[in-house]
């Protein structure tokens, strides 16, 4: 059997285009939505990343704002910066390129952009609300995975589904978002005994571990059938690779992602969303 293969680039195009027309119909109503990023350092990956996201918004017509930082830069004065932005009714959405310079504390950083205007779905008044049901902007990479499944008319209802993760940005929204869908979810992490035996019953398996030296998800671990969602992405024998051989798994899965162009491209796609989500949100409170 082989499966199905999930495109990150097609479905992310899908989105791309809802947006481009939803920013369209808010520039009608007097709403160009915009957002400002905070990129602090010079770290070369996180450079790349702000990067393609200033590109990807416009595509669709979403204005950026760009605040580059030394790598020296104070608690104080990032928070000063963060107030700023919140007070800015022309920013509808403020990002703080993670990771920070350790002088810096990532709780307090984030928490200090206002609800409304997180894209990306860290604050804690937006996981708090995400564990009632309630969140209208959730972090990005959990939205993207959902929406692949949405996209493919996987019903996830009573399946199984193990999910190798526990982190703020990954594993704990998307527990939550996996028990809106009425799936039965088993949290994993580098502590969780007997690992295989639970992968090789799931329906579902979401992996995000991202350390080739340590973990691999394998052919032998999955069942015949199995949906398998790989998040990770590092570089393994001079490759950028996931969790899984997606070419391996694809011969026994239902339905995967490969690395790269799987989940990736999803990422931003939402952050998109999430931005015209947090624009809209305005425009309804401005009334």
């Amino acid at each position: 059997m082989v499966g199905t293969k999930i495109d990150g680039n097609i479905i992310a195009q899908s989105v791309k285009d809802r947006v481009k027309k939803a920013v369209e119909e808010l520039k009608t109503q007097g709403i160009t939505p915009c957002l400002a990023t905070i990129l602090i350092g010079d770290n070369p990956a996180s450079a790349t990343y702000v990067k393609n996201k200033h590109k990807a918004c416009e595509e669709v017509g979403i204005v950026t704002k760009d605040h580059k930082l030394d790598a020296n830069v104070s608690q104080i004065q990032i928070n000063e910066i963060i107030e700023n932005l919140n007070k800015d009714n022309t920013v509808h959405g403020i990002l703080v390129q993670l990771p920070l310079p350790e002088q810096l504390d990532e709780f307090v950083t984030t928490s200090r952009i206002s609800p409304l205007k997180d894209v990306d779905g860290l604050t804690p008044h937006n996981t708090g609300l995400l564990s009632m049901k309630k969140a209208a902007l959730v972090a990005c990479t959990p939205l993207g995975i959902m929406e692949m499944f949405d996209y493919h008319g996987i019903d996830l209802d009573g399946k199984n589904v193990v999910l190798i993760n526990r982190s703020n940005l990954v594993g704990k929204p998307l527990y939550h978002l996996l028990l809106e869908k009425n799936a039965t979810v088993f949290a994993c992490h580098s502590k969780t005994k007997n690992l295989t035996e639970l992968c090789q019953s799931a329906d579902v398996i979401i992996t995000a571990v991202g350390n080739r030296d340590k973990f691999t998800l394998t052919p032998e671990m999955i069942k015949e059938g199995a949906i398998v969602i790989d998040v990770a992405i590092s570089r393994f024998q001079e490759k950028l690779v996931g969790d899984s051989d997606f070419e391996q798994i694809i011969q026994k899965a239902s339905f995967a992602t490969p690395v790269p162009g799987g989940v990736g491209p999803m990422t931003v796609a939402m952050l998109l969303k999430n931005t015209i989500t947090a624009a809209s949100l305005s425009s309804q409170i401005g009334r």
